[in-house]
């Protein structure tokens, strides 16, 4: 019954330890990818802060604007956008926010010169955001985000090829139309750029990091069962240790296993062949 109380307790210390590290470490973003090419692993976080970019690619101003022709985009990456000023001003805009927030719910929204108004169209939601390698042959090259919105007449999208430039941020400057609702346009960002970690003979290894991981956990079963037993039960001394009797007959129980293997592997002949002496006649 102790062994069990503790086996239980060890479950609840593991799964806590599981919840911190999903708190810490969140399921990869939105605006996150990540790769591994003749090992190096390429990391792109395009929402991480830099200095110069406390928001990395995201627009400070809540949306990237291009106006070419009669035809406006308004897209964010990364998230929804946010108008504190010169909203679109769409005849029709009820799937991006309605006519009185229009823009705020949606990330990519375009809009053509029809009599006099402007007639807007969706084509990207923040749910359906994918995050790819420009050039596979040149990873340094930067990364197309593809955002895409499913409507009763079109499916639409809208591709952000961002290319990698260390010196500073540039464009979106033009738009190019690529199918009857479907968009692309260019800018330049150090976020594009990817961090690269040599992952070729340096490290832990799978094996040493999952060592590590079991010495701490086991560590921690320790430390948390002591103090439990110590304040909680008053138990003091040495037999504070969880499964004291177990942990003191462990190196007698190793002992056992090993001579038991080593018989077996030996064999019945060569335990037999020793308890006889040879007779002379």
């Amino acid at each position: 019954m102790i062994m069990g109380n503790e086996s239980r307790r060890l479950l609840l210390f593991v799964i806590f330890l599981l919840a911190i590290q999903l708190r810490v470490n969140p399921v990869v973003g939105i605006c996150e990818h990540s790769f591994i090419d003749r090992n190096k692993l390429y990391n792109f976080s395009l929402a991480s802060p830099l200095p110069s970019f406390p928001h990395g690619v995201l627009s400070e101003d809540g949306f990237y604007q291009v106006a070419v022709n009669e035809t406006v985009l308004w897209f964010q990456l990364c998230s929804g956008m946010i108008f504190n000023h010169d909203p679109p001003g769409c005849a029709d805009c009820s799937d991006c926010g309605g006519p009185s927030r229009c823009g705020m719910e949606c990330s990519a929204l375009v809009a053509k010169s029809a009599g006099g108004y402007h007639v807007c169209t969706t084509i990207g939601q923040v749910s359906s955001t994918d995050v790819s390698i420009l050039d596979k042959l040149n990873p340094f090259k930067g990364v197309i985000v593809r955002m895409s919105s499913s409507g009763n007449e079109h499916n639409c999208s809208l591709s952000v090829s961002i290319l990698c430039d260390s010196t500073g941020a540039q464009g979106p400057d033009s738009i190019e139309k690529l199918g009857t609702c479907e968009y692309a346009t260019t800018l330049r960002h150090p976020s594009a750029c990817a961090t690269i970690i040599s992952i070729h003979g340096k490290g832990f290894g799978w094996f040493g990091t999952l060592l590590i991981i079991i010495i701490c956990l086991f560590g921690s079963y320790m430390l948390a069962g002591t103090v439990y037993r110590y304040f909680f039960l008053g138990v003091h001394g040495i037999e504070a240790v969880p499964n004291l009797d177990f942990w003191v007959s462990l190196p007698h129980r190793t002992q056992m296993y090993v001579s038991t293997l080593v018989r077996q592997f030996r064999g019945p002949s060569a335990s037999q062949g020793g308890s006889y002496s040879q007779v002379n006649f």
